[in-house]
This record gives structure tokens, C-alpha cells and sequence, in this order.
């Protein structure tokens, strides 16, 4: 029996065990959208684009499953760009699904015509245009595929509205065979038997997480190894909760806005074990002051990401869960007394703190009364800025995939649809949107989107009536000369909060703060708490452009 391409793709997602979809209709995809009402697949309408995206990320993130997304030609597409640009640069697994105007009129500047396969090359892993229809299942299955082998990431494919409304017999491939695309899962015997060697030779190893670690899956193996060698373990942003938080060995994220004593620790290592980390800027600072002293084992899936920024003395290019379950059995169990003292003391000395006196809320205070409040039991969305930052110190992960974030490409305005995917696909767990006025602001709109799916979210606006952290650039960078960074106007969230079906709550003083979170976290629906918080509060530590990651401005 023949079947319509739209209905064909239907299928496919059924049959790649897609539950959800975040998605806008408009002309160009009606096909697929009639398609789908015969379907069990349920679909999210997200009041933008950017917020399908940006919701089928948060999903992949929490769940370690595809996120699916759909949008329509021209602006429907491009409006996807940036959250399929946040995905890639995360190494998140996605498929957008975007439709595009028939193939004779693909080329001709046609209404709502945009070359989607063309402008979103450098940001997806691979990306389709779908020309002959009885290749959709083929290139369905294909774009599955890479999107959740080797290093994840986004697959978009882009299906003209005739193609779509073509007829096809239905048949899904069983298997995929893809020339040049063989992601290497098993490290090499050779290089894994080398890095069991140096470190049980390394008298100050420290293991470096990146998101690596979770997207394989590869926390109980991290734990074991830190365990088994006595090593500290620093985590970029991308892997806090991949080694848990509260942990004696572990130091906490390190880089641009890292503890000091992981920054300290990495500075002082002769061994440092990179899993599935890239050595972002972010992190190194300047390169020449990056690990000086230390030896580098690199594992990631990634070949690209070998030496690319810094030097790896032994690489091992594979999956991180295998290559530690390779590497363990190579080990013996050992101790670093001295090191390890020297460490606690840093830790003791340099952890997470900030200076507690002030007329205003602190930040960092109302993030560890989330913690307290929650038991450290709930999935932390964040939007980008200096919010972020402060959870990243002192909310103390203790579980991978529980903290949602915008990484690579620090996206403002993730945030709110991000925490809708993340409470969507777990939703029997505590979803915590922790966010800023500025980034709040520019996705706003979603609030529709979770009240219209009943969704219990709670939210923490943290209120400085500022771009925060372009403020504290602009002190530290351009001698205190503040442009476009003050709000003249900011609503009252809160009473914003209640016009879509939330509890609004404002809070100024310790008092009202632990009102509001006995309340929220009370409350079975959802909540936004409106916390004003001191304008003029910087992020610390800081590490200045051009320096080494231990020569970071500190509170003094």
C-alpha cells in the first residue's frame, strides 16, 4: 500500500521511538502536520521556532534521547538556526525536520524560500535536502543515526512540499551503512595499556570531566576511576553532576569563572586525564599557563578535538565509557597522601564562598537555598549570564543530566524552553528554572507554552535590572564606562507570571526569600519567584583576558 512521504516520515519517527516533537506549523509543512494527527507522537505547539529548538534540546539533554523538532520554510527555518547552533556546539542529539517550497520552485527566491541545507552547514552535523522521495526512510534512518553515534549533535532535513505530498512504498531500512562515517567506539589496546602506565606513575594526577562523560553515559566509571587512583576531579560546565558535587574529590568547574582551588589544582597536576572535554577558552585561559607542569591524556570520540587547542602527550581517540571500562581493569588501586592534603587544603581555603554582607539578596545565597530547599533533588534549567555562573559554583550537582545550559554558544533566551523540554521529558521530577531579567525577556512568550501544557515549572528571576554580565565587563575592560546595559523598564514579573497561569511571588528580603521557597516548592503548579538581587554583583573568580587560569581576580 502506498503512503504520502509526509506520512512515511511519520512512521519513521515512530519507528525511532519518538515520542515528542516541539514544532510550529506554517504552509510549507502542513503535509507533515496532517500526517501527524494519525499518530500517538505528541506535539508540542511552542509559541517560536527558537523555543522548538531550544525545548527539543532541554529534552535531549535530561533524557539522552533524539530531540525532535519541525518548523516550516523561510522564517520557520531559520529561526531554528540558533538552537540547532547551541545543539551543535553542545553535542547535543536532535533532528529538525523543516519544510521547504516545492522542488521546482527551490532556487527561484520563491515566497518563503530560504536555503536551509545551505546556511545551516556549519552548524549541524549533517544536513539533507530531500529530493527524491522514495529516499526518505533511507535518510531518516541515516540522520537518526549520526545524530546519536559517535560525537552527538543536530541533523536537520529539509523536505519540499511536493516531494511531501508524494506517494511511496513504505519500507524502513533495518540497518545503516553510511562510506566515511565509522566513529571510532573502541580505544586503541596500545594507548589505553600507556595511560594505565603514567597514571600509576603520576604522583599529582587530576582528571579533567567534560560533557564527554555524559553523553556516554560514563559517570559510575568516572566515580570508580577517581576512586580507584585517589584523584581530584574538576568538571567544565557541560559535565557538573557527572561526578557528584558533594563528593571529597571532587573540586568543582574550572576555568574563566571556576573554583580556585580546581583552577590551582589543574595549574599544580603533573597528570592530567581529559574525558570527553574540548579545552575550550573558557576553560584554558592562556594556553602557555594551562597545566604547565602537567602530562596530557586526552580520550574523546572526537579525532578533531585531538591537540586542537592544547597538546596531547597520549590521545586515545573513543567512546569515554568504553575507554575507562578498558582502562580500569589496567589499574591497581592507589593513594596520593600528599598530594591529596595539599588539595584539601586548597579546597578548604579557595571552594565556593562570596562576600555575605550587603543591603541586597545575594545571589549565590538564593541558589544554595534552592539546593536546600530541594535536597539537591531536582533538574537546574539555566539561561546565560551571570545567573548562570553562580549556579555552576554553588549548586553542588550531584547527578548527570541534571543541569541544563547553554555552553559553547551561550544562548540568552534558552532558558525557559529548554526547562519545558527538560520538565516534558522527565516529568515526574522537579523542574528548576533559575534565570535573569535580560535572558527571561527574550523568550517570555514560552510561559504560554508551559501553562498550556500544565507544566509545574518553577522559576527564580534573579532581578538586577541589568545585562549583569556585560555590566561586569564593561568595570573590568572598559573602565567603568556602562553602555546599553541598564533597563530603564522592567516588568513586574510576578503580575506577568499570573496572566499565564503561574503563582507570582516577590521577594527583596532574607524573610520573603524563605517564604517564597517554602511556597514555590509547596506549590503542586507553577511558580515564578521575582528575586531583586544587587545590581552591582560581580561573578568572582575572574580570569582576565590573556592570563593563566590561576591568576584569577578573586574576592578579596
Amino acid at each position: 500500500m502506498e503512503i504520502t512521504c509526509a506520512e512515511a516520515l511519520v512512521r519513521c519517527l515512530e519507528m525511532e521511538g519518538v515520542e515528542i516533537v516541539f514544532g510550529y506549523p506554517g504552509g510549507a509543512i502542513l503535509p507533515v502536520y496532517d500526517a501527524l494527527i494519525n499518530s500517538k507522537i505528541k506535539h508540542i505547539l511552542t509559541r517560536h521556532e527558537q523555543g522548538a529548538a531550544h525545548g527539543a534540546s532541554g529534552y535531549a539533554r535530561t533524557t539522552g534521547k533524539v530531540g525532535v523538532c519541525m518548523a516550516t520554510s523561510g522564517p520557520g527555518a531559520t529561526n531554528l538556526v540558533t538552537g540547532l547552533a547551541n545543539a551543535y556546539m553542545d553535542s547535543i542529539p536532535m533532528v529538525a525536520i523543516t519544510g521547504q517550497v516545492p522542488t521546482f520552485q527551490v532556487g527561484t527566491d520563491a515566497f518563503q524560500e530560504v536555503d536551509i541545507t545551505g546556511i545551516t552547514i556549519p552548524v549541524t552535523k549533517h544536513n539533507y535536502l530531500v529530493k527524491d522521495p522514495k529516499m526518505l526512510p533511507k535518510i531518516m534512518k541515516q540522520a537518526f543515526h549520526i545524530a546519536r553515534t559517535g560525537r552527538p549533535g543536530p541533523v536537520l532535513i529539509d523536505l519540499p512540499k511536493d516531494v511531501a505530498s508524494a506517494l511511496i512504498n513504505f519500507n524502513y531500512p533495518a540497518d545503516v551503512e553510511l562510506m566515511g562515517y565509522k566513529p571510532t567506539v573502541k580505544g586503541h589496546v596500545a594507548q589505553i595499556n600507556q595511560a594505565a602506565k603514567m597514571i600509576m606513575q603520576a604522583e599529582r594526577p587530576v582528571i579533567y570531566a567534560g560533557g564527554g562523560v555524559v553523553n556516554a553515559n560514563a559517570s559510575e566509571e568516572l566515580l570508580w576511576l577517581a576512586e580507584t587512583i585517589d584523584a581530584p576531579v574538576v568538571s567544565t560546565l557541560m559535565a557538573l553532576g557527572a561526578f557528584p558535587g558533594d563528593h571529597r574529590l571532587f573540586l568543582g568547574m574550572l576555568g574563566l569563572h571556576g573554583i580556585k582551588a580546581a583552577n590551582l589544582a589543574v595549574t599544580e597536576c603533573d597528570l592530567l586525564i581529559t574525558l570527553g572535554a574540548r579545552f575550550d577558552d573558557r576553560v584554558t585561559g592562556r594556553i602557555g599557563g594551562f597545566a604547565p607542569n602537567a602530562k596530557v591524556i586526552h580520550v574523546d570520540v572526537d579525532p578533531a578535538e585531538i591537540s586542537k587547542n592544547v597538546l596531547s602527550h597520549l590521545p586515545i581517540v573513543g567512546d569515554t565509557k568504553k575507554v575507562l571500562e578498558a582502562l580500569l581493569v589496567r589499574i591497581d588501586k592507589k593513594q596520593n597522601v600528599a598530594w591529596n592534603t595539599q588539595v584539601a587544603a586548597w579546597k578548604e581555603e579557595f571552594g565556593p564562598r562570596y562576600m555575605a554582607q550587603g543591603d541586597h539578596l545575594k545571589p549565590q545565597h538564593i541558589i544554595e537555598e534552592i539546593h536546600r530547599h530541594t535536597a539537591g533533588k531536582a533538574i537546574i534549567a539555566t539561561d546565560v549570564g551571570q545567573h548562570q555562573m553562580w549556579v555552576a559554583q554553588h549548586y553542588p550537582f550531584t547527578g548527570p543530566r541534571d543541569l541544563v545550559t547553554s555552553g559553547g554558544l551561550g544562548c540568552m533566551g534558552f532558558g525557559l524552553p529548554s526547562a519545558i523540554g527538560a520538565q516534558i521529558g522527565r516529568p515526574d521530577e522537579t523542574v528548576v528554572l533559575v534565570t535573569g531579567d535580560g535572558s527571561f525577556q527574550m523568550t517570555l512568550n514560552e510561559l504560554s507554552t508551559a501553562a498550556e501544557q500544565g507544566l509545574p515549572l518553577k522559576i527564580f528571576v534573579l532581578n538586577n535590572q541589568r545585562l549583569g554580565m556585560v555590566r561586569q565587563l564593561q568595570e573590568f575592560y572598559c573602565n567603568k564606562r556602562y553602555t546599553a546595559v541598564d533597563f530603564s523598564f522592567v516588568p513586574d514579573f510576578a503580575s506577568l507570571a499570573k496572566i499565564y497561569g503561574f503563582k507570582g511571588l516577590t521577594v527583596r528580603t532574607e524573610a520573603e526569600l524563605q517564604s517564597a521557597l517554602t511556597e514555590a516548592f509547596g506549590e503542586k503548579g507553577p511558580v515564578l519567584v521575582d528575586c531583586s538581587i544587587d545590581p552591582d554583583e560581580n561573578v568572582l573568580p575572574m580570569v582576565m583576558a590573556g592570563k593563566a587560569i590561576c591568576d584569577a581576580v578573586d574576592i578579596e
